[in-house]
């Protein structure tokens, strides 16, 4: 099989020690990554999120080192400038109308495109690149993956909370997302050319000036010959960030095996696929989810061990089976989002909730 390269993009939260708010880092931990971390280092369309990006890993033990060493080096960064590093989807109590924004013209041109859907857009996820062969085999992948994407962001659901009030979903963040145009589940291309030939016409209509714009839970990297995987929040643990990662490059691995064994995976509706997204919104692990084989309402927790047992045959040819087998901690504990409202739950302090975080952001490092 080929190689299946690995990018992972991770967007955290700033955060003023004192007052656990988040705080603008004034593009100063970016320029204070100029010298060691390079171009792995950026700053978003919010002065207080800094994302950092691995370089190409060819396989999931590169990726780990690599998404190890960028925490450890971004929280050193951060502390130079008396802040903390958090991970979640959200912040629990922050307003987005107090968080300044980039000076950047790019920032700039969606800010005044978008207006309030991107200035309240204060939200943090976790991207995965995988790599491919090229744009046919790419516009196959992000039709069939289609299916898996709402196991994979139960698994993920990370921002109970937003703007200090607890807001009943797992995860907020995709709602407050879902403001932005060309958001969601993807609809069916079927092939490279079908697919270019929407993007030619949306730019051609001034809808959008190139393919980036695309903000699809998942889609084909306008520049690159990656799948790319944005559903997820940003989640706490690296350990949970590289457990995912390895679950969503199997799924590369197996559909492509699939493929060459002439067996295609049933492809749904979009809509139908956008029901069992509400519901990891909504519940995260907690919930039921359609199988839609089965025409029937399945525990979600149970789904996602089906969803294990479907990619066991190809995690040994990866190497990423311990990786993948995170996943079963990960159930155990609960997601971050189970986290988060756990230690409301006893304390009754969004102050503890933020502490939580930062300390569960550096686990492991």
């Amino acid at each position: 099989m080929p190689a299946f390269t690995l990018g992972i993009e991770e967007e955290f939260q700033t955060i003023d020690p004192e007052t656990r708010e988040l705080r603008s880092h004034l593009s100063q931990i970016v320029e204070g990554g100029r010298m060691t971390l390079r171009e792995q280092v950026k700053a978003e369309m919010h002065q207080a999120v800094v994302e950092v990006g691995t370089n190409i890993c060819h396989n999931i033990e590169e990726a780990r080192t690599e998404v190890f060493h960028l925490r450890r080096q971004v929280m050193e960064l951060a502390d130079k400038q008396d802040l903390k590093i958090g991970a979640a989807g959200t912040h629990p109590f922050s307003r987005w109308q107090d968080q300044p924004i980039t000076p950047d013209v790019r920032y700039d041109k969606i800010v005044e495109e978008l207006q309030e859907a991107a200035r309240s857009n204060l939200v943090f996820g976790m991207h995965v690149h995988v790599g491919i062969e090229n744009r046919e085999i790419g516009v196959y992948m992000m039709n069939t993956l289609r299916y898996f994407l709402p196991h994979l962001f139960a698994l993920s659901t990370n921002s109970p909370f937003w703007e200090g009030r607890q807001t009943g979903y797992k995860s907020f963040r995709t709602k407050v997302f879902e403001r932005f145009p060309r958001t969601g589940i993807p609809g069916y291309f079927h092939s490279a050319s079908d697919y270019d030939e929407f993007l030619q016409l949306l730019i051609k209509t001034g809808c959008i000036d190139n393919g980036k714009k695309i903000w699809w839970d998942i889609r084909l990297h306008p520049f690159f010959d990656t799948i790319e995987y944005r559903i997820c929040d940003m989640m706490m643990r690296a350990d949970e960030t590289i457990a995912v990662a390895a679950v969503m490059q199997a799924l590369v691995a197996k559909i492509y095996k699939l493929k060459s064994q002439n067996l295609n995976f049933r492809v749904y509706r979009s809509a139908l696929i956008k029901e069992n997204k509400w519901r990891a919104a909504r519940y995260g692990l907690d919930g039921n989810m359609i199988d839609f084989g089965k025409q029937e309402e399945i525990p979600t927790r149970q789904l996602i061990l089906e969803l294990l047992d479907f990619i066991d045959d190809v995690v040994d040819d990866l190497g990423s089976r311990h990786e993948v087998e995170y996943v079963l901690k990960m159930m155990e504990m609960g997601t971050g989002a189970d986290r988060q409202l756990r230690v409301f739950r006893e304390t009754g302090d969004l102050s503890k909730v933020v502490d939580y975080i930062l300390a569960e952001t550096a686990h492991g490092l």
